[in-house]
């Protein structure tokens, strides 16, 4: 089984989270061969102390393995402290050996599905944090990550069930923005725009509008937590 959901901002918004899956085990045998997709600002690697280890004992105490891909509010600088690994067909990033951290550009195959990762976007609040301790210049993809997303979805013909990332395309932007959509993120939205002409896929979820509302092949999620059939 594969669910996915939106930011959880450390433990701040983890206990609907955790809350969502007592209910479920009372109707579902769940194990750590099961998945929990997070869609970015998840906060696993942040202050590289006390805080990080006790969101990971949280996040292990679920009862299946937690993906996640990293949204505008993370420590890059700790997260680029793991090795890179393969796993599933794409690069990770093992923070524990069930907490996963789907790395930029990635296609992987997951019970037999195939998803498109690309993290990143734009921290609105910037002007109110300090770099290289509450914001990080990493938060938008480079131009290699760009290039690798391109890459990898011209390695499965631009083919794949599902895209997961933590914004969206232009158009999706404008809708949720009320068209005032943020100028410095435009980049990221951009490069969406020319995946979403693309590529072949069945559904796109992304997280950091902190809503959810679903639009036809596009769904934004934060509070929601979505079953995959």
């Amino acid at each position: 089984m594969i669910w996915i959901t939106g930011d959880t901002h450390g433990t701040i918004d983890l206990r609907r989270l955790e809350m969502f899956f007592v209910e479920e085990r009372k109707t579902k045998e769940i194990t750590k061969d099961d998945y929990v997709i997070i869609l970015g600002d998840v906060g696993v690697c942040w202050d590289g102390k006390w805080g990080d280890y006790n969101l990971r004992k949280r996040l292990q105490k679920l009862p299946c393995t937690v993906l996640w891909l990293d949204g505008n509010h993370e420590n890059f600088d700790e997260i680029a402290k793991f090795p890179v690994k393969e796993w599933n067909g794409g690069k990770v990033h093992f923070i524990t050996d069930d907490i996963i951290h789907l790395m930029r550009g990635q296609v992987f195959e997951i019970e037999g599905k195939k998803f498109f990762v690309m993290g990143g976007g734009l921290s609105i609040d910037r002007w109110m944090r300090h770099e290289g301790k509450s914001w990080w210049p990493q938060e938008m993809p480079s131009k290699e990550e760009y290039d690798e997303g391109i890459k990898n979805l011209e390695q499965h013909d631009y083919k794949v069930d599902y895209i997961l990332t933590h914004t969206c395309p232009s158009e999706i932007a404008r809708i949720l923005a009320y068209g005032d959509t943020e100028k410095g993120e435009k980049e990221i939205n951009r490069y969406f725009d020319h995946i979403s002409e693309v590529t072949e896929f069945e559904k796109w979820y992304f997280g950091h509008w902190h809503m959810n509302r679903d639009m036809g092949k596009y769904q934004c999620l934060y509070y929601k937590v979505v079953e995959l059939d």
